[in-house]
């Protein structure tokens, strides 16, 4: 039998309310493999700068204060420059499940799905706008998922559509949302206007409970749902291959059946959350859970989990520090479903 592969990853909680030394440590950290994932199509390949800036200034003014602070704590270079605007990037494609549980006291659980070497591991607290926001960076000052003081949740899955077209890299969309709405309706409409380069799926709660997911995709405005769990797909499957590989209609029809469970409450949603087939441990194709996440807007609350661990952290106590978290993966299977290793050209190469 083969032997099982262990892989870690090392999560780390940090915190600052305005762009500063922080953020600019994890720039330069983190900058050499981001460049070479921005440029791995050579430089030609990315919008050059004032495209960029005019697209942020058109669609998400609001974080220009934030992104020309950042810019100049990145050393002002045009590369730097450019890729913050996450205008254009090259493509990338991940897995993911994400429900809402309803009720006076909703959560928004997510599983994140993805290569550890690729993900940054850093749950970042600011407040860069005034608005004090909790999430999992990617892209240096995007999120993959979050929460805002407001009690404003949000999560991305991918779409499942190969497309790419012009738009932004969804990551900074969600910062965008968090920083500036408050409601499901508000971020629903800032959803459905934003540009993105690739399809995905994007789930919001408000304190309220009031939910929806949002279908995205190049060239077009998203389309809002009155939809409690998304995976890898929209309205249907488009991308045969991936949805095989990633078990998207699989976990989908497990989601829909659990919110349907009389029996099921909080605790039961989240212990299920690390079991198949919504858990995965194919970390040798690059699709295995990173971590899960409960978001609580009542609470103002972030949890996260793994199997045997878990991290809490909230607005009224947030917590530095860090988790090694270590992974275990299965061997690949004999017969690969083509095209799907997707880390060397669809992924943030060397993360």
């Amino acid at each position: 039998m083969p032997l099982i592969q262990t892989q870690s990853l090392l999560f780390r909680a940090m915190e600052e309310e305005r762009p500063g030394a922080v953020w600019q440590a994890l720039f330069r950290e983190f900058w050499p493999s981001y460049r070479r994932w921005y440029l791995q199509s050579g430089e030609a390949a990315r919008p050059y700068y004032l495209p960029c800036v005019r697209a942020l200034r058109r669609h998400m003014p609001e974080l220009l204060p934030s992104y020309e602070a950042l810019s100049e704590l990145s050393g002002g270079g045009d590369v730097e420059a450019r890729f913050l605007s996450l205008f254009c990037p090259p493509p990338y494609v991940t897995g993911c499940s994400q429900l809402v549980w309803p009720g006076e006291r909703p959560l928004l659980v997510r599983n994140y799905d993805y290569p550890p070497q690729l993900c940054e591991g850093v749950i970042l607290k600011t407040a860069w706008n005034g608005r004090a926001v909790i999430g999992l960076s990617d892209c240096m000052w995007g999120l993959l998922d979050g929460i805002n003081e407001d009690g404003l949740a949000v999560a991305l899955s991918f779409g499942g559509r190969q497309e790419v077209g012009e738009g932004f890299g969804v990551p900074l969309v969600l910062r965008y949302v968090l920083e500036t709405c408050t409601r499901t309706d508000e971020a629903c409409a800032a959803l459905a206007r934003v540009p993105v380069h690739m399809s995905y799926n994007v789930t919001v709660v408000d304190r309220s409970g009031d939910f929806a997911t949002v279908f995205l995709g190049p060239g077009k405005a998203g389309e809002i749902r009155r939809l409690a769990a998304a995976t890898n797909h929209q309205k249907k499957v488009e991308w045969h291959q991936h949805a095989r590989a990633t078990s998207t209609v699989e976990r989908l029809r497990r989601l829909m059946e659990m919110l349907e469970d009389s029996a099921m409450n909080s605790e039961t949603l989240i212990a299920a959350f690390l079991q198949p087939p919504i858990y995965s441990n194919a970390f040798a194709r690059g699709l295995g859970t990173l971590y899960s996440a409960a978001y609580s807007p009542s609470d103002g609350r972030a949890d996260f989990f793994w199997p045997g661990v878990s991290w809490s952290q909230s607005f009224a106590e947030f917590t530095v520090g860090e988790r090694l978290i270590e992974f275990g993966s299965s061997p690949p299977p004999h017969n690969n479903t083509p095209g799907m290793d997707l880390r060397e050209e669809t992924s943030h190469e060397g993360r």
